[in-house]
């Protein structure tokens, strides 16, 4: 496994991005939030450059973002297809998520 490493950037009081650097790698993957009220915020986006596929660095996003979820109290909108994706595979994330496994989520306003 690569070694990678995983930032929390805050873009503005309500935007902000997961960013993961991969060791020899000049390049970063990133899962993009919004913060949806008190405790709640949606994935909104993953993205990894073609320098990165295959690194597990997208895997290692989602992985941050529900430990951070875990650690701080709130609570995943998955509407990132990919993040869907991750947790259809781990059901045993549920209680940080607005939706059951494999359920769409409804967009927030």
């Amino acid at each position: 496994m690569a070694d990678i490493t995983i930032t929390k950037e805050e873009i503005d009081n309500r935007h902000g991005r997961y960013v993961a650097h991969v060791a020899g790698i000049d390049a970063e993957a990133e899962l993009t939030f919004t913060r949806r009220g008190e405790g709640r915020i949606s994935a909104d986006h993953t993205g990894a450059p073609e320098e990165l596929r295959g690194t597990g660095a997208a895997g290692a996003l989602v992985r941050h973002m529900v430990e951070d979820a875990r650690a701080n109290g709130f609570t995943i909108i998955p509407l990132c297809s990919y993040v869907q994706a991750q947790y259809a595979k781990h059901p045993e994330w549920a209680d940080l998520f607005t939706t059951a496994p494999g359920e769409k989520p409804k967009i927030p306003q």
